[in-house]
């Protein structure tokens, strides 16, 4: 294999690994499995990412807060769920130098444990809810299985939400809210997505009931989030208690909202092609690059025309680069078509006199000419084009492999059964056999339920939903 070439896309593992090495995304080399460095190109994409979430979040009335990465076991204890489902998984801190601490703490999986004592004290009165706060910060999960860059890791670069409500209902309304700024920050990513309620034996430890926020990639389902419903499972354990109107005293209701840097591993392995990474405009840490196409005897004119082209986006408030390095312009556009820049725009000479340049679109692999008059213009529309095109040919892609199956004791007989639809009557025993039988996992039922007519293939009772299986990351 070439430098410039990738492994073919159907062997998806190694491309995968290929892309976020060569596009400098991460570097895996740092001496503990599973805790990557997060390189200057890969950190300005997640960066930017975060930026998205922070727009959505503080328009909608939350409040950025930073809590510790250390939590107590006493505190890790109080809800029993929570702990069984996570007592696994965590990392514990036994020892502060020679001494050995009288409370073992743990480096924090997620934060409810973390920040709900505080929430005890915090929340006094009807008037301090609803109470909405986030933070963007690394959690630490002792994963056993294969690492694999941004998805499967062990320091997890994490956005999670925590509100407080009065009662159930409005509770509710914040996970309508939750679904509302997922479609928009979804559209910005590109990422089209399904929404399912987990069943009872798979949701988050603690909740009520658990959303998995799931995407399709290449034959799999990669679950990219997940909102939970806690009712208050975790109110009553930690005293989360307000006063209404009247001097009665009542638990609050709880949600939260998590995603994860499993998002860029989505954009990756949706998006990427032979050629390497595609970023959606709006993550893109330049979302136009120049290359200066030089001719002997001209080089000084046509890099300062590049600078003032460059200067003319700027001020339009586009994200641009110049690449004069001392390189032939193909190792150029080889470098920036692995690294997912969405639009590249060449000049030579020839181009200056005729008032034009040409861009090319990293996702289609097409060159037009533009007069340098209108370039604004046709950038705004272009970088459109290209976010409407990779949601698109995403979302076609994945509905394209749903199939609906009656029977699941001969998979073969169906086209492209990488996520299934089933007719199920509702029961956990079914759900599991489906799972031994097809090997996949059940992911859940759609959100919004969908009503079914007809038998569950297990047990021949009358199904009265529709559940999606497939095999997941």
């Amino acid at each position: 294999m070439r430098l410039d070439e990738l492994p073919p896309r159907e062997n998806f593992n190694d491309w995968y690994n290929e892309i976020v090495e060569k596009a400098g995304l991460t570097d895996k080399r740092y001496p503990i499995k599973g805790m990557n460095v997060w390189t200057p190109y890969g950190w300005k994409i997640m960066q930017a990412i975060d930026s998205l979430i922070r727009r959505e979040f503080d328009s909608t009335g939350h409040d950025e807060v930073n809590f510790p990465t250390l939590i107590p076991e006493t505190e890790f204890a109080k809800e029993a769920e929570h702990i069984k489902g996570f007592g696994k998984d965590v990392y514990w801190v036994t020892h502060a130098g020679e001494n050995e601490l009288d409370v073992p703490l743990l480096l924090r999986p997620t934060s409810e444990t973390a920040m709900y004592p505080m929430f005890s004290l915090w929340i006094r009165s009807h008037s301090d809810l609803p109470m909405k706060i986030y933070q963007i910060v690394s959690t630490f999960r002792y994963e056993t299985k294969q690492t694999r860059a941004f998805i499967r890791v062990r320091e997890i670069h994490f956005f999670e939400s925590h509100t407080a409500h009065r009662d159930f209902e409005d509770a509710e309304a914040q996970i309508k809210e939750d679904l509302d700024i997922l479609g928009r920050l979804m559209k910005n990513l590109c990422l089209p997505y399904m929404i399912h309620r987990r069943p009872d034996w798979d949701k988050f430890a603690g909740a009520y009931y658990s959303l998995g926020i799931d995407t399709f990639m290449e034959g799999k389902i990669l679950q990219i989030g997940s909102i939970h419903q806690y009712r208050n499972n975790f109110a009553i354990p930690y005293e989360i208690k307000y006063e209404d109107e009247r001097g009665e005293h009542h638990y609050v209701h709880q949600t939260t909202f998590g995603m994860s840097e499993r998002l860029l591993g989505a954009i990756i392995g949706i998006h990427g092609d032979k050629h390497g990474l595609i970023l959606p405009p709006a993550i893109a840490p330049y979302q136009v690059v120049i290359v200066p196409i030089p001719k002997k005897g001209h080089q000084e004119k046509v890099y300062e025309e590049c600078g003032k082209v460059g200067e003319k986006l700027k001020s339009a408030g586009f994200r641009v680069h110049i690449d004069d390095r001392d390189l032939r312009p193909g190792n150029k556009y080889y470098y920036w078509e692995i690294r997912g820049v969405p639009v590249r725009l060449e000049m030579g000479l020839r181009d200056i006199e005729k008032g034009e340049v040409v861009l090319f679109r990293r996702d289609e692999m097409k060159k037009k000419s533009v007069k340098i008059e209108n370039l604004n213009e046709e950038v705004v529309s272009l970088l459109a084009d290209i976010e409407r095109n990779l949601y698109e040919r995403a979302e076609r892609k994945m509905q394209g492999r749903i199939v609906e199956a009656d029977e699941l004791s001969d998979l073969d007989m169906y086209s492209a059964p990488d996520i299934l639809q089933v007719k199920w009557c509702g029961e956990e025993a079914c759900g599991i056999r489906m799972e031994e039988i097809t090997g996949m996992s059940v992911l859940g039922t759609s959100e919004p339920e969908e009503k079914a007519e007809g038998e569950c293939p297990i047990c021949g009772k009358n199904a009265v939903k529709y559940v999606y299986l497939a095999k997941t990351y």
